[in-house]
This record gives structure tokens, sequence and C-alpha cells, in this order.
């Protein structure tokens, strides 16, 4: 690592140090509103972008689990998709 380079890692790190939580908290409300925009239609909410957000759904599954658990809800919301 040049001398530049370490310098802008820990003027990065100086920066972001302080609201570490914050961009994290913020990072999951994006991923949690993401994921209910993506799983809308199946939720019953209808969603003009349905068609597009339907290619999406493999990619959210993974993470299906922890969201409908932080959401609040203990078991699937959803009859077609079964986790836990």
């Amino acid at each position: 690592m040049g001398r530049m380079a370490g310098f802008a890692a820990g003027l990065r790190e100086f920066y972001y140090a302080p609201y570490r939580r914050t961009l994290a908290r913020a990072k999951r409300d994006e991923e949690d509103l993401f994921m209910m925009l993506v799983l809308s239609e199946s939720l019953g909410v209808p969603n003009p972008a349905g068609y597009y957000t339907l290619e999406l759904l493999p990619v959210v599954f993974e993470n299906f689990h922890d969201w409908h658990r932080r959401m609040g809800m203990d078991h699937s919301p959803l009859d077609s998709i079964s986790c836990c």
C-alpha cells in the first residue's frame, strides 16, 4: 500500500467511522424497502412494475427469512414461500 493510498484509507475511515451505524441502518432500510417492493404483488399490493420485479424474486429469496423476521412476522407471510 502506497503512502497516498494509506492516507486516503485513513481519511476515509476518519470520516466514515462516526456514521458507520447510521449508514448501516440506512442501507438496511433501503434493502427492506426494496424487498417490500419486489414482494408487493405477492403481498396483495398492486404494483405497476410487477412484471419487472418478478425477475428479481430469485435474488431476494436468500434474504427473505431475515426480512420477514425483521418485519415482525414469525412465519412467512406468503403461502408460496415457506422458509421456516
